[in-house]
């Protein structure tokens, strides 16, 4: 009876999308936890991708979906969402039903990473992105509707890792970057589900007539052969280990994570990191390509290799999301139970291991290494030289710091200076050398050039000098590049290596040869894998860096001495202006700051920017085994080259016709605090913004006499300005700031604004200041005790100002020398 009362597939998808405009999340929730239930794979299978689509929203963006990014646990839909989402709930139901009949869907391939992308249209093979290899379907038309075909759940999981990095058009004053949204704490509940450290995958609620979920068939290249190929697809029988024909979802869910996520790096980049094999055929590929005529009819984005440069700006909530991955991977390889760990892969072979406890030791070097390597390497070159940098930063940290995330609990707190990496780490370090020594140096290079006075960025170097201070670290890294520089001795191409053991056959020195040699060919192996086979490695501890670290030192000394200067500073003008200000007395700067320091830089801001870099000065001289007294010697050198004086000098410019023009000294001066512009307001006096000293009232009444003044008159102020006698030195006391073009000097102000400034004018703005009307008061006041009347007091007070002007305009330049 049940089924006679079920809809036909096109009405009830006619059914949800209407009620998908009309109805509450909860109840359209609801009716789509029905619907799964009643209907058979058959229908499902037809509202999947409109379902798909108005969770997660479209691949361009157009439809935004649920929201994930801007869904929070303080709104009323969050556990909602979260319930129809969770990989046990009524969304993943779905996809295991559909994923037993064995259905396909299509993504179209314009919306893969970019280097994945132009190479399918290409037709030249991506050994690197084995996901997508043979799902391409090629249609009769040309080329300008391919799409792959992927299975339910490589469909779902790719619209939900697409979700994170699809622009959106988000409301006004919302961004997604909180780590408590939908989004977030889905992947990570989703990566605690398909990649637990204890235990297995839960197996799928549905099968097949074989009585068991048809895993998808290996997709892998001819270049790229599947890890965990031997265990999955070629077991004598299909039910002998359900969790081997379980385990191809967490490799589907991490593949597919990690190649959304990361795999958008440039064309270039892809071709230098390819064996010689596919670089021949890539060289065959331009040739062939160059000597066929052009063709007008070309699809969008599909031509030569060579021309492909794809724009990739990651947010602060994509590098986020990335570091809950590194982090996850890390816990979930370190999982690994420690016999199993310690055991050989030539015995492990013999022995009986779960695919999952095999998945576990090569998660991180095969899947995630050179792909977070460039996506890390291309945040650092072009990520903005501000505070935000931090997300990046410490994703960087938590990958080179595997040994935190063990599950080890020590009675005293884990902070990363207080404990020693342990040597078990040391296969690992050698095997990620780039990712300590070239990201290292690239971390320098942005180090210079930002201002460490801002304590945020001073945490972002201690944080780096921090890490690498760890004891036992340097040295690692140290023996890691030694083994680099060994001489090549070793075969270079990348090809999976066994560990030789004393066991083994041979002499204990011609098996310790064989380890050594065997650590040289992994070292080895993992820069050319990364760099290319002619790459130019640069030593951590070599001559070069050590200069950069010494000028970083330096940078360090001069920031802390210009963070203390500043401190001081603001604390005397805060003592200074709290009162006067109301008098005008106190400084014109409005910010009551030193030039140079932003709004938060003051008081405990400072003081923890002069811990901070005092803390990151030790730690590198620990890294680099500097000389206590190299380094007094050094900052005493800064010191005496530099006195307070210093900071009132401008910085390094040139004259141009138009000013002065920064050099790249000066830039440095200024972003470091050295030295620094008097900056002054360079708009019209009359218009600077009304000050708490003066009546606003007042100061708008009298601009509009000066400026009647000043229309009517200015012709005739102009020429009594410009005489060269007593008369025209007298009028310019009256009408223009004496010190006005002194002040310009000091600034990079043009030379149209310098000339426009120096017109002569008439100001009555002084006159609204609370001070001058208070000095008035007091003067008519003291007339009024002498028994002067209002008439009076007004003719002394211009006689005086008169005389004052007279005896300024003769004695003037006589007291200036003075």
């Amino acid at each position: 009876m049940a089924a006679q009362t079920l809809q036909q597939p096109s009405f009830l998808l006619a059914n949800l999308k209407a009620d998908s405009t009309t109805k509450p999340l909860l109840h359209r929730c609801q009716d789509l936890v029905k619907v799964i239930d009643d209907y058979p794979a058959k229908e499902l299978h037809l509202i999947f991708p409109w379902l798909v689509e108005n969770v997660f929203g479209s691949l361009d963006g157009v439809i935004t979906g649920w929201n994930l990014r801007l869904l929070h646990s303080r709104s009323q839909d969050y556990n909602t969402v979260m319930e129809f989402l969770n990989p046990s709930g009524p969304m993943m139901k779905l996809v295991y039903k559909l994923q037993a009949e064995e259905y396909k869907y299509e993504i179209p391939v314009n919306y893969l990473p970019g280097p994945v992308k132009v190479c399918i249209q290409e037709g030249v093979p991506v050994p690197d992105c084995p996901l997508f290899q043979n799902k391409v379907q090629f249609p009769l038309a040309g080329l300008l509707n391919l799409n792959l075909a992927l299975n339910p759940f490589e469909f779902y999981m790719f619209n939900f890792a697409h979700c994170l990095i699809t622009p959106k058009n988000f409301p006004p004053g919302q961004h997604g970057s909180n780590t408590d949204s939908a989004y977030f704490v889905l992947v990570d509940t989703y990566l605690k589900f398909f990649l637990p450290s204890e235990g297995s995958v839960p197996p799928s609620p549905f099968s097949d007539s074989r009585g068991s979920v048809t895993a998808p068939s290996p997709s892998y290249g001819v270049h790229s052969p599947s890890l965990l190929k031997h265990h999955i697809f070629h077991q004598p029988s299909v039910n002998a280990d359900p969790a081997a024909q379980e385990i191809w979802r967490s490799e589907t869910l991490l593949q597919m994570f990690v190649e959304v996520w990361l795999h958008h790096y440039s064309l270039e980049m892809y071709q230098k990191l390819q064996s010689p094999q596919v670089k021949l055929a890539l060289l065959q590929y331009r040739l062939s390509m160059s000597s066929m005529p052009c063709q007008p009819h070309a699809p969008p984005g599909s031509g030569t290799l060579h021309t492909y440069q794809e724009p990739f700006s990651p947010t602060e909530e994509h590098v986020l999301v990335v570091r809950l991955l590194v982090k996850h991977l890390h816990a979930f390889s370190n999982s690994l139970k420690p016999e199993q760990l310690s055991s050989s892969p030539s015995a492990h072979s013999h022995t009986h291991t779960s695919p999952l406890e095999e998945f576990k030791r090569v998660v991180v070097q095969r899947f995630v290494q050179q792909k977070l390597y460039l996506f890390l390497q291309h945040c650092f070159g072009h990520w903005p030289l501000d505070a935000s940098f931090r997300a990046v930063l410490e994703t960087w940290l938590s990958y080179v710091q595997p040994w935190r995330y063990t599950g080890e609990k020590n009675n005293q707190p884990q902070t990363d200076q207080n404990r020693t990496v342990p040597d078990k780490w040391e296969m690992f370090v050698q095997e990620n050398l780039l990712m300590y020594t070239k990201l290292f140096q690239v971390f320098l290079n942005r180090a210079v050039r930002t201002d460490l006075v801002n304590a945020k960025n001073a945490l972002m170097v201690f944080r780096v000098a921090k890490v690498f201070s760890q004891p036992n670290l340097a040295e690692m890294i140290q023996k890691g590049e030694q083994l680099f520089l060994e001489p090549e001795h070793v075969l270079h191409h990348r090809q999976p290596r066994g560990y030789l053991t004393p066991s083994q056959g041979g002499s204990y020195l011609s098996s310790r040869q064989r380890v050594v040699t065997d650590m040289v060919f992994r070292v080895k192996s993992h820069v050319y894998s990364l760099e290319g086979q002619d790459c130019q490695y640069k030593q951590m501890f070599g001559t070069e860096l050590r200069g950069t670290v010494m000028k970083l030192i330096q940078i360090i000394a001069q920031a802390r001495q210009t963070a203390k200067r500043i401190s001081d500073h603001s604390t005397e003008v805060t003592a200074n202006n709290s009162f006067l200000s109301w008098f005008g007395l106190a400084s014109p700067d409005l910010n009551n700051t030193f030039s140079g320091a932003e709004p938060e830089e003051s008081g405990e801001c400072l003081k923890k920017t002069h811990e901070f870099l005092e803390r990151a000065l030790e730690n590198l001289c620990q890294i680099f085994k500097l000389n206590q007294g190299q380094l007094t010697q050094l900052i005493s050198n800064l010191g005496s080259s530099q006195d307070n004086g210093n900071c009132k000098q401008l910085p390094d410019c040139i004259q141009g016709e138009n000013g002065l023009i920064l050099t790249d000294l000066g830039r440095m001066q200024i972003i470091n605090g050295l030295r620094r512009f008097d900056i002054q307001y360079q708009g019209d006096p009359e218009l600077q913004p009304i000050r708490s000293y003066e009546n606003a009232l007042l100061v708008r009444l009298f601009y509009r006499i000066s400026s009647l003044v000043n229309n009517i008159f200015g012709a005739h102020m102009n020429a009594l300005c410009s005489r060269p006698d007593f008369l025209g030195r007298l009028g310019r006391h009256y009408l223009s700031d004496p010190n006005s073009s002194t002040q310009l000097k000091q600034s990079p102000v043009t030379q149209r604004m310098l000339e426009r400034n120096r017109l002569p004018r008439l100001s009555l703005r002084p006159l609204a200041s609370y001070r001058t009307l208070l000095m008035l008061l007091l003067f008519y006041t003291f007339g009024a005790l002498l028994s002067f009347g209002p008439m009076s007091s007004t003719l002394l007070i211009l006689c005086g100002g008169f005389l004052y002007g007279l005896l300024m305009t003769l004695f003037g330049d006589k007291l200036k020398t003075h």
